[in-house]
């Protein structure tokens, strides 16, 4: 591709116009509780009550955004006293996502987000994007992690896969390894214990990946009895902009079976839900959202949920419930009013993404069976919202208690507008540590329980 120069203002403005989200659509909806898994509306039961919002535009939209300037020498993210955060891994090109296979292993999914259009081909190509966000080019490969000794430091590193295509969500299952792409399924012929793939894949699903892609991120979760894998795959706009015939099989959890086929929505209506997890104890799955954008500071909450199958979690039309979004007011009254209420609020515009149930025993009771969630933090905010990992305790399967900070020291100066790094994912290992992924600071964090 021949390579394009402009002029620091004419660049300048053309970043400004490749962030423009548009004008809100009239379409008529594709995606429908009607296309979900078999489930009765009365087996569909309202698990949360709406906390208090404010109305839409209480603020004006506002940008912020930040200018990543990476981890100097010996400086750590923050972790509450009785715990250690030391660099488990670094030199990644944006580490984005983790996977522990059955034998230990850590795969850890560089990719990034792409220019799709030519506005932002141009910024990518004149490093505009301070937040590191959008490159030119994406590493498009997994990296295998090897801990031979047990020392918490790996000291096998190689090439799992490579040439893929935006790679985020990875699964072994059986004698299989899949990995999700942005536009599709693809999976391998797999030994336990192998440091590397050379064969040929299958794809064994198709998935949307044109126009605006954003929510490029697609990630895998297997039942308890790898009878059914589900799939999330985000929305193609903020909030319907684009057309309602361009979200087709997008904002939504998929199921499918493990050749691929089979395919259904288990829940719709989730704006960009990547993290996903069951519940310890349980057989309820549950996932972390990333909502809408452009209603003013406080709206809308990120979110955690539960995720009941054939559900509608609102989105385009209604968040948090039956509050609906002024830019779709009286399209879908029938949905605005099937929209369930998420469990737990993550605050707005913090870009809640990653998600691990913490199955360890290593860590302090109280943190057992709760949940993780990497905040990879968002634009949309006065202030700085995210750029942290979140803790929310649970108790039987259920949120109890507030949600609190964990991992911390991302932000180095907000008047600035500078950060260390970005974390998203978040994953635990079988030594009942925690891994964090930095994808901007292009490391891989892990945080253990203090020795006494």
């Amino acid at each position: 591709m021949k390579h394009l120069t402009f002029p620091g203002p004419v660049a300048a403005l053309l970043l400004l116009a490749s962030c423009n989200q548009g004008q809100p659509a009239t379409d008529t909806p594709a995606n429908t509780p009607a296309q979900t898994v078999a489930t009765p509306d009365s087996a569909i039961q309202p698990t949360a009550t709406a906390p208090a919002l404010p109305e839409p535009y209480a603020t004006k939209s506002a940008t912020k955004r930040s200018k990543v300037i990476g981890w100097p020498a010996g400086k750590t993210p923050v972790v509450p006293a009785g715990f250690v955060i030391t660099e488990y891994a670094g030199s990644f090109n944006s580490p984005r996502w983790a996977y522990i296979t059955p034998n230990g292993d850590v795969l850890v999914a560089e990719s990034n987000t792409v220019p799709t259009s030519f506005k932002k081909k141009v910024a990518a190509k004149l490093e505009l994007d301070t937040s590191k966000s959008l490159k030119e080019t994406s590493a498009n490969r997994i990296t295998l992690l090897r801990d031979t000794n047990k020392d918490g430091k790996p000291d096998v590193r190689e090439t799992f896969l490579a040439n893929l295509n935006q790679p985020l969500g990875m699964l072994v299952l059986g004698d299989y390894f899949y990995v999700a792409n942005t536009d599709g399924v693809v999976r391998y012929a797999y030994k336990a214990g192998q440091t590397k793939i050379t064969g040929p894949g299958q794809k064994i699903l198709e998935l949307p990946a044109s126009g605006y892609n954003n929510h490029w991120t697609r990630n895998l979760l297997a039942n308890a009895d790898g009878s059914k894998i589900y799939v999330s795959v985000g929305s193609g706009s903020n909030v319907g902009e684009n057309g309602m015939e361009n979200e087709q099989r997008r904002a939504n959890i998929l199921e499918i079976n493990p050749d691929g086929s089979g395919e259904k929505i288990y829940a719709a209506g989730l704006r960009n839900p990547v993290g996903m997890d069951w519940a310890p104890g349980t057989k309820t799955l549950w996932t972390a959202v990333n909502e809408r954008d452009e209603l003013g500071d406080d709206l809308v909450p990120d979110y955690l949920t539960s995720v009941q199958p054939g559900a509608f979690y609102g989105w385009p039309y209604a968040y948090f419930g039956p509050k609906e979004d002024p830019r779709r007011k009286g399209e879908r009254p029938d949905l605005v009013k099937k929209t369930l209420v998420p469990e737990v609020a993550l605050g707005p515009h913090t870009a809640s993404l990653g998600l691990a149930f913490y199955k360890g025993q290593t860590f302090p009771t109280r943190y057992q069976q709760g949940a993780f969630v990497g905040q990879h933090g968002s634009w949309n905010r006065s202030e700085f919202s995210g750029y942290k990992v979140v803790f929310v305790p649970f108790a039987g399967g259920k949120p109890a208690g507030k949600m609190e900070d964990f991992v911390t020291g991302f932000i180095a100066n907000a008047g600035e507008k500078e950060v260390y790094g970005r974390p998203v994912g978040v994953t635990t290992m079988p030594d009942g540590s925690l891994l964090v992924l930095d994808d901007a600071g292009n490391k891989v964090w892990r945080v253990a329980a203090s020795k006494s």
